[in-house]
């Protein structure tokens, strides 16, 4: 049986197969079209990533479940022991409009838990890779998170998850508010410090947080639920309550101050 080492490797070498597909589409007017439900967009390049992947993942690990944004769900994912989690192309808007903040999001969870991950931005050859026994790595260099408190920090999250209404004080929150388009891209950067946090208090889909949230933690980030409660994947509806994702001091800051829901 591979263990989280070997499997981190079979990621990083799908990771670099997929890369130049990618980019063979972008900024060559890639067909697109939206997703019905309002689901966001898709174009031709994530569905031929998507199939390159299973094809590659799949013959390597026939054992493993499959779950992917661009893959029809499979119900079978929950009895497997290990399921590889992937988005072929987070940020597919940022592709289409040409900008190069797109990444791979691979990740390979053992029960609940996330063991291997890979995220990969092809357009800026920049490789964020991490396994349940060991270090998080960016471009094969150890990353670790900043120690930044609430007071300016600067916190990656979209503006209405600083409405006053999801603070306990009525007020909105100290940190100063940023965006990057890719979801595992923002676990990334908190995970080698270059920004103090990510943060949602909507539910988020397990595709695109996975791979970051075990590369985060092997950095030293704290990743929880917006409850502070430790994420679970490989769920049936394939998605986490909410995320923060930060050092320990801040994580600990931004969790007391956000209101509990239901």
């Amino acid at each position: 049986m591979p263990g989280p080492e070997d499997d981190l490797a079979l990621l990083a070498q799908a990771a670099r197969k997929v890369g130049p597909i990618a980019l063979s589409f972008w900024k060559a007017e890639p067909k697109a079209w939206d997703k019905p439900g309002d689901a966001g967009p898709v174009t031709e390049a994530d569905l031929a990533v998507n199939d390159t992947l299973r094809d590659m993942l799949t013959t390597a690990r026939p054992g493993y479940g499959w779950l992917s944004e661009e893959s029809e769900a499979d119900a079978s994912r929950l009895d497997a022991r290990h399921c590889f989690i992937i988005d072929p192309i987070d940020g597919t808007r940022a592709f289409i409009a040409g900008q190069a903040g797109f990444a791979h999001s691979l990740a390979i969870a053992e029960g609940d838990r996330i063991v291997a991950a890979v995220v990969h931005l092809p357009a800026m050859d920049l490789t964020f890779t991490a396994h349940a026994d060991g270090p998080a790595l960016l471009n094969g260099r150890p990353i670790s998170p900043s120690v930044a408190g609430i007071q300016g920090a600067r916190v990656l999250t979209y503006k209405s998850a600083t409405e006053p209404e999801h603070w306990k004080d009525g007020k909105s929150p100290p940190f100063r508010r940023e965006f990057r388009p890719s979801l595992a891209w923002r676990l990334c950067l908190v995970a080698e410090g270059r920004f103090d946090a990510a943060l949602s208090v909507r539910h988020v889909w397990e595709w695109d947080i996975a791979a970051g949230s075990l590369i985060a933690e092997r950095a030293g980030a704290v990743a929880t639920d917006r409850h502070g409660a430790p994420m679970r994947f490989n769920s049936p509806r394939a998605m986490v309550d909410g995320m923060i994702v930060a050092g320990p001091r801040l994580h600990a800051q931004i969790a007391a101050g956000l209101i509990r829901v239901p």
